[in-house]
């Protein structure tokens, strides 16, 4: 797991205008929480919190007034208009051996059985409980061979060791469906039938 190492100040002055002032000078407005202490208003160098969380669960060594202690991202705002631009951060506080409840990306390999059939995501990322500095950046699912009908649920990912589910085990996490361009044969061919039926009948 990635960790990265980031400077921030602390910072008295909170709301709109404050935010806008900060992103003018490249800084990204943030809290800081957990713990039980009382949360903290900061600001992080834009770039460099960019560069963080190109790692999905960043693990950040967090510096402010000369004292460091480990965060991770819990929710990134980002500009609407402008994907590149932070609005605001929250930084969880964490401890090294304690697990953090976070959701893994989930990549796939492999490809379905012929047919033309398509792979539906019900989750992009799956949720779980993982030690705070061995988080995985990613977790990977096989979908060789899979055809029409199939389902992959979260008891069929398979996780690294100390990493365990934080969702039932038979909740779904893709389905392999039937494409449109396969359904709509079948349709035409019921709609062609139903034209033929009307035809019928009028010439009786």
């Amino acid at each position: 797991m990635a960790e990265y190492k980031i400077t921030a100040e602390p910072r008295t002055e909170t709301g709109k205008g404050a935010a806008r002032r900060l992103r003018r000078q490249d800084k990204v407005p943030g809290v800081v929480y957990g713990h039980g202490g009382a949360p903290r208003h900061v600001a992080l160098p834009s770039y460099d919190l960019l560069m963080a969380l190109k790692t999905s669960n960043v693990l950040i060594s967090l510096e402010v007034d000369g004292k460091s202690e480990l965060v991770i991202p819990k929710d990134v705002q980002r500009d609407i208009l402008r994907s590149g631009v932070l609005t605001h951060v929250d930084l969880l506080v964490v401890k090294r051996g304690e697990k953090v409840s976070v959701e893994i990306p989930i990549q796939v390999e492999g490809d379905l059985a012929p047919g033309g059939n398509l792979l539906e995501h019900t989750l992009h990322a799956l949720p779980v409980e993982a030690e705070a500095t061995h988080i995985p950046e990613s977790v990977t699912v096989s979908v060789e061979g899979l055809e029409e009908g199939a389902t992959v649920t979260a008891k069929d990912v398979k996780l690294p060791a100390g990493v365990t589910l934080a969702v039932a085990e038979d909740d779904p996490v893709l389905h392999v469906v039937a494409s449109q361009a396969a359904e709509e044969p079948e349709a035409a061919e019921g709609e062609a039938a139903e034209g033929e039926a009307r035809v019928g009948a009028s010439e009786e």
